[in-house]
Protein backbone atom coordinates (compact mmCIF):
# COMPACT_ATOMS: atom_id res chain seq x y z
CA UNK A 1 0.00 0.00 0.00
CA UNK A 2 1.27 3.46 -0.91
CA UNK A 3 2.50 5.43 2.10
CA UNK A 4 1.77 9.10 1.41
CA UNK A 5 3.12 10.61 4.61
CA UNK A 6 6.28 10.02 6.55
CA UNK A 7 8.40 12.00 9.02
CA UNK A 8 10.58 13.37 6.24
CA UNK A 9 7.68 14.60 4.10
CA UNK A 10 7.60 18.36 3.49
CA UNK A 11 5.10 20.47 5.36
CA UNK A 12 2.64 21.36 2.61
CA UNK A 13 0.25 24.23 3.34
CA UNK A 14 -3.37 23.11 3.38
CA UNK A 15 -4.71 19.64 2.81
CA UNK A 16 -3.36 17.71 -0.17
CA UNK A 17 -6.87 16.43 -0.82
CA UNK A 18 -7.73 19.95 -2.03
CA UNK A 19 -6.37 18.73 -5.35
CA UNK A 20 -9.25 16.96 -7.08
CA UNK A 21 -8.12 16.62 -10.69
CA UNK A 22 -7.23 13.26 -12.21
CA UNK A 23 -5.19 14.94 -14.96
CA UNK A 24 -3.23 18.12 -15.64
CA UNK A 25 -3.79 18.96 -19.29
CA UNK A 26 -3.54 22.76 -19.44
CA UNK A 27 -3.63 25.83 -17.24
CA UNK A 28 -6.80 27.39 -18.63
CA UNK A 29 -9.12 25.54 -16.23
CA UNK A 30 -7.03 25.94 -13.08
CA UNK A 31 -8.69 28.06 -10.42
CA UNK A 32 -6.91 30.75 -8.44
CA UNK A 33 -7.03 28.42 -5.41
CA UNK A 34 -5.43 25.59 -7.40
CA UNK A 35 -2.67 27.88 -8.66
CA UNK A 36 -2.02 29.02 -5.11
CA UNK A 37 -1.88 25.41 -3.88
CA UNK A 38 0.65 24.49 -6.58
CA UNK A 39 2.81 27.53 -5.80
CA UNK A 40 2.79 26.90 -2.04
CA UNK A 41 3.53 23.22 -2.50
CA UNK A 42 6.37 24.02 -4.91
CA UNK A 43 7.89 26.33 -2.31
CA UNK A 44 7.87 23.46 0.18
CA UNK A 45 9.44 21.18 -2.40
CA UNK A 46 12.12 23.77 -3.12
CA UNK A 47 13.03 23.64 0.56
CA UNK A 48 13.28 19.85 0.32
CA UNK A 49 15.64 20.19 -2.64
CA UNK A 50 17.83 22.59 -0.62
CA UNK A 51 18.50 19.97 2.06
CA UNK A 52 21.83 18.08 2.07
CA UNK A 53 19.87 15.03 0.86
CA UNK A 54 17.12 16.54 -1.23
CA UNK A 55 14.87 13.51 -1.29
CA UNK A 56 11.88 12.11 0.59
CA UNK A 57 10.05 8.79 0.39
CA UNK A 58 6.58 10.28 0.06
CA UNK A 59 5.75 8.47 -3.20
CA UNK A 60 7.46 5.17 -2.45
CA UNK A 61 5.60 2.42 -4.33
CA UNK A 62 4.19 4.89 -6.84
CA UNK A 63 4.97 4.44 -10.56
CA UNK A 64 5.52 7.40 -12.89
CA UNK A 65 6.00 6.73 -16.61
CA UNK A 66 7.29 9.36 -19.02
CA UNK A 67 6.00 8.80 -22.55
CA UNK A 68 7.63 11.15 -25.04
CA UNK A 69 6.83 11.16 -28.75
CA UNK A 70 9.07 14.22 -29.21
CA UNK A 71 12.58 15.04 -28.08
CA UNK A 72 12.99 16.77 -24.74
CA UNK A 73 15.77 17.62 -22.32
CA UNK A 74 14.41 19.91 -19.61
CA UNK A 75 10.88 18.62 -19.20
CA UNK A 76 11.70 14.94 -19.30
CA UNK A 77 14.81 15.14 -17.13
CA UNK A 78 13.16 17.36 -14.51
CA UNK A 79 10.13 15.07 -14.23
CA UNK A 80 12.45 12.09 -13.76
CA UNK A 81 14.47 13.90 -11.11
CA UNK A 82 11.28 15.13 -9.43
CA UNK A 83 9.70 11.68 -9.29
CA UNK A 84 12.87 10.05 -7.94
CA UNK A 85 13.27 12.83 -5.37
CA UNK A 86 9.84 11.84 -4.05
CA UNK A 87 10.76 8.16 -3.96
CA UNK A 88 8.64 7.05 -6.93
CA UNK A 89 9.60 4.35 -9.42
CA UNK A 90 10.24 5.88 -12.84
CA UNK A 91 10.04 4.30 -16.29
CA UNK A 92 11.10 6.32 -19.33
CA UNK A 93 9.64 5.49 -22.75
CA UNK A 94 10.05 7.05 -26.18
CA UNK A 95 8.09 6.41 -29.36
CA UNK A 96 11.33 5.33 -31.00
CA UNK A 97 12.01 1.71 -30.11
CA UNK A 98 8.55 1.13 -28.65
CA UNK A 99 5.48 -0.63 -30.01
CA UNK A 100 4.44 2.69 -31.54
CA UNK A 101 6.82 1.85 -34.38
CA UNK A 102 4.84 -1.34 -34.89
CA UNK A 103 1.60 0.57 -35.31
CA UNK A 104 0.30 0.63 -31.75
CA UNK A 105 -2.21 3.46 -31.19
CA UNK A 106 -1.99 6.03 -28.42
CA UNK A 107 -5.07 4.53 -26.77
CA UNK A 108 -3.55 1.05 -26.82
CA UNK A 109 -0.30 2.42 -25.42
CA UNK A 110 -1.82 4.21 -22.42
CA UNK A 111 -4.05 1.23 -21.64
CA UNK A 112 -0.99 -1.00 -21.70
CA UNK A 113 0.85 1.35 -19.33
CA UNK A 114 -2.13 1.33 -16.99
CA UNK A 115 -2.20 -2.47 -17.07
CA UNK A 116 1.45 -2.72 -16.05
CA UNK A 117 0.89 -0.40 -13.08
CA UNK A 118 1.33 3.21 -14.15
CA UNK A 119 -0.14 5.65 -11.64
CA UNK A 120 0.85 8.78 -13.55
CA UNK A 121 1.90 9.19 -17.17
CA UNK A 122 3.79 12.30 -18.27
CA UNK A 123 3.41 12.56 -22.02
CA UNK A 124 4.62 14.80 -24.81
CA UNK A 125 3.08 14.48 -28.25
CA UNK A 126 3.43 16.37 -31.54
CA UNK A 127 -0.34 16.43 -32.06
CA UNK A 128 -2.38 19.04 -30.22
CA UNK A 129 -5.02 17.39 -28.05
CA UNK A 130 -3.29 13.99 -27.77
CA UNK A 131 -3.10 14.12 -23.92
CA UNK A 132 -6.86 14.72 -23.78
CA UNK A 133 -7.46 11.58 -25.82
CA UNK A 134 -5.13 9.64 -23.55
CA UNK A 135 -6.83 10.95 -20.40
CA UNK A 136 -10.24 9.78 -21.61
CA UNK A 137 -8.97 6.25 -22.15
CA UNK A 138 -7.05 5.42 -18.97
CA UNK A 139 -7.56 5.53 -15.23
CA UNK A 140 -3.94 6.62 -14.83
CA UNK A 141 -3.39 10.34 -14.30
CA UNK A 142 -2.12 12.13 -17.39
CA UNK A 143 0.23 15.11 -17.17
CA UNK A 144 0.67 17.07 -20.37
CA UNK A 145 4.37 17.61 -21.00
CA UNK A 146 3.60 19.54 -24.19
CA UNK A 147 1.19 18.80 -27.03
CA UNK A 148 1.76 20.23 -30.49
CA UNK A 149 1.32 23.99 -30.49
CA UNK A 150 -1.45 23.82 -27.89
CA UNK A 151 -0.25 23.73 -24.28
CA UNK A 152 2.67 23.18 -21.91
CA UNK A 153 1.15 23.60 -18.44
CA UNK A 154 4.10 22.62 -16.26
CA UNK A 155 6.39 25.09 -18.06
CA UNK A 156 3.87 27.86 -17.43
CA UNK A 157 3.61 26.88 -13.77
CA UNK A 158 7.38 26.90 -13.24
CA UNK A 159 7.53 30.26 -15.03
CA UNK A 160 4.85 31.60 -12.71
CA UNK A 161 6.69 30.23 -9.68
CA UNK A 162 9.93 31.91 -10.79
CA UNK A 163 8.20 35.23 -11.40
CA UNK A 164 6.47 35.20 -8.02
CA UNK A 165 9.74 34.50 -6.20
CA UNK A 166 11.30 37.62 -7.69
CA UNK A 167 8.38 39.99 -8.24
CA UNK A 168 5.87 38.83 -5.65
CA UNK A 169 2.25 39.62 -6.41
CA UNK A 170 1.88 39.86 -10.19
CA UNK A 171 -1.29 41.96 -10.10
CA UNK A 172 -0.70 45.00 -12.31
CA UNK A 173 2.76 43.87 -13.41
CA UNK A 174 3.58 44.07 -17.12
CA UNK A 175 4.85 40.88 -18.71
CA UNK A 176 6.12 40.99 -22.30
CA UNK A 177 6.28 37.70 -24.20
CA UNK A 178 8.08 38.12 -27.51
CA UNK A 179 8.85 35.83 -30.42
CA UNK A 180 7.00 33.09 -32.28
CA UNK A 181 3.68 33.35 -30.43
CA UNK A 182 1.73 31.53 -33.13
CA UNK A 183 3.48 28.18 -32.66
CA UNK A 184 4.26 28.48 -28.95
CA UNK A 185 2.46 26.15 -26.55
CA UNK A 186 4.43 27.88 -23.79
CA UNK A 187 2.94 31.29 -24.62
CA UNK A 188 -0.59 29.92 -24.56
CA UNK A 189 -0.28 28.24 -21.17
CA UNK A 190 1.59 31.21 -19.71
CA UNK A 191 -1.12 33.58 -20.85
CA UNK A 192 -3.77 31.79 -18.78
CA UNK A 193 -1.73 31.71 -15.56
CA UNK A 194 -0.60 35.33 -15.92
CA UNK A 195 -4.09 36.70 -16.55
CA UNK A 196 -5.41 34.63 -13.64
CA UNK A 197 -2.70 36.25 -11.49
CA UNK A 198 -3.75 39.76 -12.50
CA UNK A 199 -0.77 40.55 -14.73
CA UNK A 200 -0.96 42.71 -17.85
CA UNK A 201 0.41 40.68 -20.75
CA UNK A 202 1.78 41.97 -24.03
CA UNK A 203 2.41 39.48 -26.83
CA UNK A 204 4.80 40.63 -29.53
CA UNK A 205 6.18 39.21 -32.75
CA UNK A 206 6.00 39.55 -36.52
CA UNK A 207 2.42 39.76 -37.79
CA UNK A 208 2.83 36.35 -39.44
CA UNK A 209 3.74 34.80 -36.07
CA UNK A 210 0.84 36.24 -34.06
CA UNK A 211 -2.47 34.35 -33.73
CA UNK A 212 -5.09 36.39 -35.58
CA UNK A 213 -7.92 35.16 -33.35
CA UNK A 214 -6.10 36.40 -30.26
CA UNK A 215 -5.37 39.77 -31.81
CA UNK A 216 -9.04 40.15 -32.74
CA UNK A 217 -10.18 39.37 -29.20
CA UNK A 218 -8.09 42.07 -27.54
CA UNK A 219 -9.41 45.58 -27.33
CA UNK A 220 -9.71 48.60 -25.11
CA UNK A 221 -9.46 47.62 -21.46
CA UNK A 222 -8.07 44.16 -22.19
CA UNK A 223 -5.26 42.92 -19.96
CA UNK A 224 -3.70 41.16 -22.93
CA UNK A 225 -2.49 43.25 -25.83
CA UNK A 226 -0.89 42.21 -29.08
CA UNK A 227 1.66 44.25 -30.99
CA UNK A 228 4.26 43.91 -33.70
CA UNK A 229 6.44 46.68 -32.20
CA UNK A 230 9.12 45.40 -29.82
CA UNK A 231 9.66 48.82 -28.30
CA UNK A 232 5.98 49.08 -27.32
CA UNK A 233 6.02 45.57 -25.87
CA UNK A 234 9.13 45.97 -23.73
CA UNK A 235 8.69 49.58 -22.60
CA UNK A 236 7.98 49.62 -18.86
CA UNK A 237 7.89 45.81 -18.60
CA UNK A 238 8.59 44.14 -15.27
CA UNK A 239 9.32 40.80 -16.97
CA UNK A 240 10.51 40.05 -20.50
CA UNK A 241 10.23 36.51 -21.81
CA UNK A 242 11.80 35.57 -25.14
CA UNK A 243 10.50 32.55 -27.04
CA UNK A 244 12.52 30.26 -29.25
CA UNK A 245 12.52 31.27 -32.89
CA UNK A 246 11.51 28.03 -34.53
CA UNK A 247 13.88 28.18 -37.47
CA UNK A 248 12.05 25.42 -39.29
CA UNK A 249 9.22 27.92 -39.85
CA UNK A 250 11.47 29.79 -42.30
CA UNK A 251 10.73 27.11 -44.87
CA UNK A 252 7.10 28.24 -44.85
CA UNK A 253 7.99 31.83 -45.59
CA UNK A 254 6.61 33.21 -42.33
CA UNK A 255 9.60 35.50 -41.86
CA UNK A 256 11.70 37.08 -44.62
CA UNK A 257 15.01 36.00 -43.06
CA UNK A 258 16.66 35.33 -39.73
CA UNK A 259 18.74 38.47 -40.20
CA UNK A 260 15.62 40.62 -40.43
CA UNK A 261 14.04 38.82 -37.49
CA UNK A 262 17.14 39.49 -35.37
CA UNK A 263 17.16 43.15 -36.39
CA UNK A 264 13.52 43.66 -35.42
CA UNK A 265 12.76 41.21 -32.62
CA UNK A 266 15.88 40.11 -30.77
CA UNK A 267 15.86 40.82 -27.03
CA UNK A 268 19.15 42.70 -26.68
CA UNK A 269 20.63 45.20 -24.26
CA UNK A 270 19.39 48.22 -26.19
CA UNK A 271 15.78 47.04 -26.16
CA UNK A 272 15.93 45.72 -22.61
CA UNK A 273 16.91 49.23 -21.46
CA UNK A 274 13.32 50.25 -22.26
CA UNK A 275 11.99 47.92 -19.57
CA UNK A 276 11.90 48.80 -15.89
CA UNK A 277 15.30 48.72 -14.16
CA UNK A 278 16.06 45.19 -13.04
CA UNK A 279 13.34 43.65 -15.21
CA UNK A 280 13.49 39.85 -15.18
CA UNK A 281 14.72 38.14 -18.32
CA UNK A 282 13.23 34.71 -18.99
CA UNK A 283 13.27 32.03 -21.67
CA UNK A 284 11.59 28.61 -21.55
CA UNK A 285 14.42 27.01 -23.53
CA UNK A 286 16.01 25.74 -25.57
CA UNK A 287 17.61 29.03 -26.53
CA UNK A 288 18.96 30.12 -29.89
CA UNK A 289 21.48 32.59 -28.53
CA UNK A 290 22.18 35.35 -30.99
CA UNK A 291 18.74 34.97 -32.61
CA UNK A 292 15.78 35.62 -30.30
CA UNK A 293 18.01 36.66 -27.40
CA UNK A 294 21.46 38.22 -27.27
CA UNK A 295 24.09 36.28 -25.27
CA UNK A 296 24.83 39.21 -22.97
CA UNK A 297 21.14 39.36 -22.04
CA UNK A 298 20.70 35.61 -21.71
CA UNK A 299 23.58 35.48 -19.23
CA UNK A 300 23.16 38.94 -17.72
CA UNK A 301 22.54 39.87 -14.10
CA UNK A 302 18.78 40.05 -14.58
CA UNK A 303 18.49 36.69 -16.31
CA UNK A 304 16.71 33.94 -14.35
CA UNK A 305 16.81 31.40 -17.18
CA UNK A 306 18.93 28.87 -15.30
CA UNK A 307 16.77 29.37 -12.22
CA UNK A 308 13.72 28.51 -14.31
CA UNK A 309 15.27 25.12 -15.03
CA UNK A 310 16.05 24.50 -11.36
CA UNK A 311 12.58 25.60 -10.29
CA UNK A 312 11.13 23.16 -12.80
CA UNK A 313 12.11 20.27 -10.52
CA UNK A 314 10.37 21.77 -7.47
CA UNK A 315 7.22 22.62 -9.41
CA UNK A 316 7.02 19.17 -10.98
CA UNK A 317 7.60 17.58 -7.57
CA UNK A 318 4.64 19.60 -6.35
CA UNK A 319 2.44 18.47 -9.22
CA UNK A 320 3.36 14.81 -8.77
CA UNK A 321 2.80 15.08 -5.02
CA UNK A 322 -0.60 16.74 -5.35
CA UNK A 323 -1.83 14.38 -8.02
CA UNK A 324 -0.65 11.35 -6.07
CA UNK A 325 -2.23 12.43 -2.80
CA UNK A 326 -5.39 13.43 -4.63
CA UNK A 327 -5.68 9.93 -6.13
CA UNK A 328 -5.02 8.11 -2.87
CA UNK A 329 -6.60 10.40 -0.29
Amino acid sequence: MLELRNPDAPAVPGEATAWKRKDLLDTDTLSEAELHLIMETAEAMREVRARPVGKVATLRGFTVITLFYEQSTRTRASFEVAAKALGADVVNLTASGSSVEKGETLIDTVRTLEAIGADLVVMRHPKSGAPYLAARNTAAGIINGGDGTHAHPTQALLDLFTMRRHVGDLAGKKVAIVGDILHSRVARSNLWTLLASGADVTLCGPATLLPKTLAASTGEGARCTVTTRMEDAIEGADIVMALRMQKERQDRGLIPSLREYIASYQVNSRRLALAKPGALVMHPGPMNEGIEIAPEVAHGLDSVIEEQVANGVAVRMAILYLMATGRHA
